[in-house]
């Protein structure tokens, strides 16, 4: 039976929402609760996306009590919806069907860290900065920086990625195994702490990803890295985005091992500059961080001086020191609050693509065009050393004109990504907002994830409305 079919049949079915509640609320006491600002918080989505809020919010502690809420909902055939920190930009948490969200934030104990063998075993609510806390003394750190502090159950639910990715990779990458709560309330482990397995289909990597419509994640086994010996990091103005995005692609051709190569083009520059009070030339810039030791980031901070100044940027303005670093970090991890400072009375709505490196330059160049064409302003900012670039559109909700202008630029954004062989989102992931562009992503391959929905969660209760067109 087809998804739709399924959730057809789940409308019509009998399901007591309101007995549920109750039982919740005799079990879990003051950790579930109906009131509308706590669901709506719940419901939230930083998108245009209207807000659609649970009908009950249960705060779990334990993997067992994600199991036993799970049961209860499915006996009733309502859907349940995972929840970090709630820091998703596509509509993940929204409730479009009601249900019950199941806030996570609470399993936020560190498990087990395994210095020798570099990783760690978390519960789904600890925080990247949490765990990168915990660990500091003993020499290790997370490198997946999304840049929101958010958890890793949802780090890996959406197989988020950041400023770090073109070296350590992403989620996918750092997860080792999982514990996961699947549509009948059992639990299953998979993978484990060895660095490679040839044993069965590797369904740690069909979860993450899933964005909680295969089963909810409550544990992690983490993958962790040394604290490098030396870090030079810098800014690098260029003359135009096409000759910024050139050095990204000479960089990454030449192996040089850059950890961060961020790209700000001239309005992003202005808006920080503003924010966070710098004085950077108004011109498009690239960030970088390179960790190695003393002598090895010194040469590679040099060949990239070179680079810059062949294609006409530069001077690159390198730093070791730490404090120096961390307030160009800061300043480029607050570019969603920067360049909402450009028009405060606007909501940002953010989008990604992600494109093969060779065609980065043409991509962010059609794309800042058509930005300037219709007359909207949207700076532009990415993690471009692997071809994944955001634009923040501030739009009035209200205006009408606004609104078409928006979404028809973010659908030809996303078609312009495709038709260059990339993807519709890097990582922000599909949610809701991206689901009709998944047939023209994936063609016949998306009927082989819809019958994996319908194997793994018959009855569509598992965060239903996301990622498969229609579910």
């Amino acid at each position: 039976m087809a998804i739709e079919a399924k959730a057809d049949l789940l409308n019509e079915q009998q399901h007591d929402v309101a007995g549920v509640i109750r039982t919740l609320k005799e079990r879990f006491a003051d950790r579930c609760a109906t009131s509308h600002a706590l669901r709506e918080q719940h419901g939230h989505t930083t998108t245009w996306l209207t807000n659609q809020p649970p009908d009950a919010v249960v705060f779990a502690e334990t993997t067992d009590e994600v199991a036993e809420i799970v049961r209860l909902c499915a006996a009733e055939n309502i859907p349940v919806i995972a929840f970090g920190t709630g820091t998703s930009l596509e509509g993940h948490v929204n409730a479009p069907r009601g249900g019950i969200s199941i806030d996570l934030s609470r399993m936020n104990r560190v498990l087990e860290v395994n210095s020798d063998d570099l990783d760690c075993r978390v519960e789904a609510g600890v925080t990247r900065k949490q765990l990168n806390s915990y660990i500091r003394d003993t020499g290790l750190f997370f490198p997946i920086d999304p840049g929101a502090d958010a958890s890793l159950g949802g780090m890996a639910a959406t197989r988020a990625s950041g400023t770090n990715a073109v070296r350590y990779g992403t989620m996918k990458d750092a997860v080792l195994g999982l514990t996961v709560v699947t549509a009948d309330g059992s639990i299953i482990k998979t993978g484990g702490r060895a660095r490679k397995s040839s044993a069965g289909y590797d369904l740690t990597r069909l979860f993450v990803g899933s964005e909680g419509t295969l089963g909810i994640i409550t544990e992690l086994t983490i993958r962790l890295h040394g604290q490098p010996e030396a870090i030079s990091g810098g800014v690098c103005p260029f003359p135009d985005v096409e000759a910024a995005c050139q050095a990204v692609i000479m960089t990454i051709q030449m192996g040089l091992p850059v950890a961060r190569i961020e790209l700000l083009d001239s309005l992003q520059v202005k808006a920080c500059n503003a924010y966070s009070k710098l004085d950077l030339a108004e011109t498009p810039t690239l960030f970088l961080e390179f960790h190695g030791s003393e002598a090895g980031v010194q040469e590679q901070s040099e060949m990239f001086s070179a680079i810059a100044d062949e294609l006409g940027g530069g001077p690159f303005k390198w730093a070791t020191v730490a404090e120096d670093r961390t307030r160009l970090w800061s300043a480029r991890h607050d570019a969603y609050w920067a360049g909402k400072g450009l028009r405060p009375e606007a909501q940002i709505v953010a989008t990604d693509v992600c494109v093969p490196i060779s065609r980065l330059a043409e991509c962010v160049i059609q794309t800042a065009q058509d930005i300037e064409a219709e007359g909207l302003l949207a700076p532009i900012v990415g993690h471009v050393g692997d071809g994944n670039f955001h634009v923040q559109i501030l739009v009035d909700l209200d205006d009408p004109e606004e609104m078409r202008k928006s979404e028809a630029f973010v659908e030809r954004l996303a078609i312009r990504a495709l038709d260059m062989g990339g993807t519709c989102t890097g990582e922000h992931g599909v949610g809701q907002g991206k689901q009709k562009y998944m047939r023209r992503e994936h063609g016949d391959a998306l009927e082989m994830m819809q019958a994996i929905k319908q194997a793994l969660d018959p009855h569509n209760l598992m965060n239903p409305g996301k990622i498969l067109p229609q579910s």
